[in-house]
């Protein structure tokens, strides 16, 4: 059913009808009939369309002198005067002319060239312009927005600076831009181990990898601070001791938009906690369960946790799997599958994005109608120069890869993470950046999901994974009932290697003595000795001395 009438133009003198053949264009998407009357349009035509067909909207361009845009929009006053059909009035032009044509008050609403594809299609479907209403207009949980949005990605930004106050400062800042759907809380080490035992805090530690936060007021504080603007969602990453007690917190103070929780990690394995490996896992199981329980999205990071200590390809894929299968066998609903692209950084773009490709067939295999999985990308931090103009050029080429597999949610690294943390003017910026990739490409993207080496590399890699999945399964048959989900099983697998990083550190535990190596843009099991890669069979074959069935 037809939402109504949209009538577009560019009027006088101007023939530059892109803008408003491209809003016309998302009209109709959004249910509307759309009507273009072409390049250079004279008022009375364009008053004589309104009385014949009576639109609901009317959108007008110029793009040339700001003055003569003036005299033909007065005479558009003038003559309008006589209609007996009062449509909306929209007016698109650079903005010079647009500030002009403002001052005349006419138009109910003026883009002016700095606003985005999201900003018309908020417009379309409530009337409204974001940057003119309240929290209203905002969906305040991570669905709802998503389905606000689409097509256009949220974008998702993490921040923590070691100063309290200027974090909420800065997460004002941020709100105001409305350049930025999601603010992802980085708090510090302290707060994530010792928020409930404030006795063990670390005074020289405060303020380190992100905000010290002491109470529930503080996370509240923050909360109210991103209240304005386009009223962003906001999030933080587990904690790495008390994860439950933890949880309850963030849900009743910032509203957690969603859990993000690695399940292999914040414990003995990465120091970033004293639990024991297993410990830690089946609490992550159980933190999956408490936010499966209240209808709270998950995000598990495994993938890209491996990726980072160089694991190879292989270990990576079957991470995304291991990853979704837990998130939906605890009871997650809505779960968001994190691909970080551009780790290791020496990979190559194609082999880049085949390995992702694995990586959402696998996760994605999973789905059903009570288990959603929705695509977040992002850049991989050590992929970003520390020189900042670099740093730019490569954030908006990661971007524009990521765009190839139709993220619902883009995580905006900062240009300038191989420096600093990220400030509200950096965050701004490369939101900035990444808006502009995707206003580029997310009407269509170059055909990289096509090219035959891409294609090959994903189905070698959905073939390694599936034995490695296979391998595990086998391995642990006689020991669980479900290998991929039983936490103890997991944590073997990284004790005796068949789960390995070449960055996990030594120790009478943990083997970390996978080696790899990136050879054609991908990163591969290296044999030292022979000096030659692996395939994922003999990898295993050499570690535990057992053929296993290849899986095709």
């Amino acid at each position: 059913m037809s939402k109504g009438v949209i009538i577009g133009a560019s009027i006088g003198n101007c023939v530059h009808v892109a803008g408003a053949a491209h809003f016309l264009s998302l009209a109709e998407d959004e249910g509307y009939e759309a009507i273009f009357l072409g390049p250079a349009v004279n008022v009375d035509m364009v008053l004589d369309s309104i009385e014949k067909h009576k639109p609901a909207m009317v959108t007008l361009g110029y793009r040339l002198t700001p003055e003569n845009g003036v005299t033909i929009v007065r005479e558009l006053i003038e003559k309008s005067a006589r209609l007996t059909h009062k449509p909306i009035w929209i007016f698109g032009g650079t903005a010079p002319v647009a500030e002009k044509i403002r001052e005349l008050g006419f138009f109910n609403v003026i883009f002016d060239g700095t606003d985005d594809i999201d900003d018309s299609i908020t417009f379309l479907r409530t009337g409204q312009m974001p940057d003119k209403s309240g929290a209203e207009l905002f969906a305040a949980d991570l669905t709802g927005r998503l389905a606000q949005k689409h097509p256009y990605p949220l974008l998702r930004h993490h921040f923590g600076l070691p100063s309290y106050e200027e974090t909420r400062k800065g997460v004002a800042e941020i709100a105001e831009s409305r350049v930025l759907d999601v603010i992802s809380l980085g708090i510090d080490q302290n707060t994530q181990q010792y928020f409930f035992k404030p006795e063990g805090r670390k005074p020289e530690m405060d303020g380190a990898g992100g905000v010290p936060v002491y109470d529930a007021k503080g996370f509240l504080k923050l909360k109210e601070a991103s209240q304005c603007g386009n009223f962003p969602l906001m999030r933080c990453y587990s904690g790495t001791a008390d994860v439950i007690p933890l949880a309850e917190v963030l849900n009743e103070t910032i509203a957690n938009a969603w859990c993000a929780v690695p399940l292999c990690w914040y414990n003995e394995l990465d120091g970033r906690g004293d639990r024991p490996l297993q410990t830690s896992m089946e609490e992550a199981q159980e933190l999956i369960a408490f936010h499966g329980k209240l209808g709270i999205p998950v995000e598990l990071n495994e993938p890209h946790h491996w990726g980072l200590r160089d694991a190879h390809d292989t270990i990576s894929v079957a991470a995304s799997y291991i990853s979704a299968y837990n998130a939906k066998k605890f009871g997650v609903r809505d779960y968001i599958s994190q691909y970080m692209f551009n780790v290791p950084n020496s990979l190559s773009f194609s082999m880049d994005l085949a390995k992702v490709l694995a990586q959402i067939e696998l996760s994605e295999s999973l789905a059903d109608k009570d288990f959603r999985v929705y695509r977040q990308t992002r850049a991989g931090l050590p992929f970003l120069s520390g020189d900042e103009a670099v740093a730019k050029g490569q954030l908006a080429a990661s971007t524009a890869l990521q765009m190839n597999v139709r993220p619902h949610i883009i995580h905006v690294v900062g240009y300038s993470e191989a420096l600093h943390a990220a400030t509200p003017e950096v965050i701004i910026e490369s939101c900035k950046i990444v808006r502009g990739v995707v206003r580029s490409t997310l009407s269509g993207n170059t055909e990289a999901l096509s090219d035959p080496r891409v294609k090959e590399r994903r189905d070698e890699l959905l073939s390694e994974a599936k034995y490695l999945l296979d391998f595990i399964r086998d391995e642990y048959s006689g020991m669980s009932d479900d290998p991929i989900g039983d936490a103890k099983v997991l944590s073997d697998c990284i004790k005796r290697g068949i789960l390995d990083a070449p960055h996990i550190v030594k120790t009478g535990e943990f083997r970390g003595t996978l080696q790899t190596r990136v050879k054609e843009g991908k990163c591969l099991a290296w044999d030292a000795k022979a000096g030659r890669t692996m395939d994922e069979r003999t990898r295993l074959e050499t570690l535990i001395g057992k053929t296993k069935r290849n899986v095709v």
